[in-house]
């Protein structure tokens, strides 16, 4: 699974004071999975319980009596006592059983020996309808995502596409038949996706269709969670927005495009619960002044974009391509696919054991509308995204961004090789000229853009 996930877990493990880690993300992102290869890893006897097939638990947990707790447990498991020295606890679908949340409290105190590992999804769905809050202070968080491209290429055995990308720098050559093979699999990431069954139905088969079956299981699964887990009065607008957000990317959202006739209050409330559960990601306007970029939100000014790009385009309609067909289709939704593309992939890029604010840049006006894509914090820079579809566009929102700002870098992702440039810009108003360093990558480059961007080299060519 990931690597930053799992380097997270090691650290998590080796911390003296050690607190129970609620692993958090989308279903099916996973986070299962993650925690028996790290058991695996860490020769760990795992003591797993699906608390999804003991909804009786729910009572046990309620009683935060550690010993009965562990007593339950370990006769439920059957595998002998719990030994905090070699064995881990891991409590999956943990939002089948809401007093088990408030009790990793008590197990913190009661039993700091024992490595305790909960997973959940749409935890936020069950939270909102309990009186208790989550232990704030006793539990640690890692947040997963879908699997990143530099993964897929892993689990598709592109071992020397995969060096060539960590170890290039700017101003080195990279070669056309790389850039072309990247783009090819480029293509199939965007129709495949990042979530783990799909990637590995794809590597086993080579074959949209099979994997647009697997999409197909994985929407359905979500819409009967809202069933499950949402109140009646929530689960219309839930499937509302459901349907609409992956046809409407990196739109900004209205309320009234999903329903009409509904109440702002109502659509806005199922929203929040996607959200928080992560199936929906929400892009806020920050007027980008400097850090923290979340200081200065316009929290009515929004965009939205979906889990996964493979779900995404799933829930569009597209499924049923050979790879023939895919190579050499022109999608009308390209620029979305692009946009949804680069916005799950940002949250890689920062710490996973906080949740991530992703944001953009907005003008409104009558006559001088502009936006910038995504405005991101890389280190201690603000660094300003413009996100291309192919292999040109214009960047005048961008460059009007930069030249407000002032700032001395930015960043474009399109379809072109990776290539540095200075770019000089006159202000809209007088004869002042602006200079910044524009680092263009190909989008399949994206996780390198810390890198890069810490150390972009002198390879940058003149305007």
């Amino acid at each position: 699974m990931q690597r930053h996930a799992m380097k997270r877990l090691n650290s998590w493990l080796e911390t003296v004071n050690r607190k129970p880690l609620l692993i958090r993300g989308a279903r099916q992102v996973g986070k299962s999975t993650l925690v028996r290869l790290f058991a695996q890893r860490t020769g760990r006897d795992l003591y797993e319980v699906d608390l999804e097939r003991y909804p009786e638990l729910e009572a046990v947990f309620a009683s935060r009596d550690t010993s009965r707790i562990m007593s339950e447990l370990e006769y439920l498991i059957d595998k002998g006592p719990l030994k905090g020295h070699a064995s881990m606890l891991f409590l999956d679908e943990i939002q089948a059983a809401p007093s088990a949340v408030a009790a990793l409290r008590s197990l913190h105190e009661d039993r700091p020996d024992l490595p305790v590992i909960a997973a959940g999804s749409l935890l936020e769905f069950v939270l909102a309808d309990h009186a208790f809050s989550m232990p704030v202070g006793r539990i640690e968080y890692l947040f997963l995502e879908p699997m990143g491209f530099e993964e897929f290429l892993e689990a598709l055995d592109e071992m020397s596409l995969l060096e060539l990308l960590r170890t290039h720098r700017f101003g080195d050559d990279f070669p056309g038949t790389a850039h072309r093979r990247l783009l090819g699999r480029l293509r199939d990431y965007m129709l495949v996706g990042g979530m783990p069954e799909p990637v590995r139905v794809f590597a086993e088969t080579g074959s949209f269709a099979a994997t647009g079956s697997v999409h197909a299981s994985i929407l359905e699964t979500y819409r009967d969670d809202f069933a499950k887990y949402g109140s009646r009065s929530e689960i219309a607008q839930l499937r509302r927005i459901y349907g609409f957000v992956p046809g409407a990317v990196g739109e900004k959202f209205k309320y009234s495009r999903v329903d009409s006739d509904a109440r702002s209050r109502d659509v806005k409330r199922a929203l929040e619960l996607l959200v928080m559960a992560r199936v929906v990601r929400r892009v806020t306007h920050t007027d980008a002044t400097g850090l923290p970029l979340g200081a200065n939100l316009k929290e009515s000014a929004f965009k939205t974009y979906f889990l996964d790009v493979g779900l995404m385009n799933a829930a569009c309609g597209i499924d049923r391509l050979t790879p023939e067909q895919v190579a050499g289709a022109r999608f009308v939704n390209e620029g979305a696919m692009a946009e949804q593309y680069i916005a799950q992939h940002l949250p890689l890029l920062a710490p996973d054991d906080r949740a991530y604010t992703p944001t953009y840049w907005l003008r409104e006006g009558r006559t001088n509308n502009a936006e910038v894509d995504f405005v991101h914090q890389l280190g201690p820079d603000v660094a300003p995204i413009e996100v291309k579809a192919g292999k040109s566009g214009s960047l005048k929102s961008l460059l009007e961004l930069v030249s407000a700002r002032s700032y001395d870098r930015a960043l474009r992702f399109d379809t072109n090789p990776p290539h540095l440039q200075r770019v000089s810009h006159a202000r809209s108003h007088g004869d002042e000229v602006v200079e910044f360093t524009l680092l263009s990558l190909p989008l399949y480059m994206v996780e390198q853009a810390p890198r890069l961007w810490r150390d972009p080299g002198d390879g940058a060519s003149a305007p």
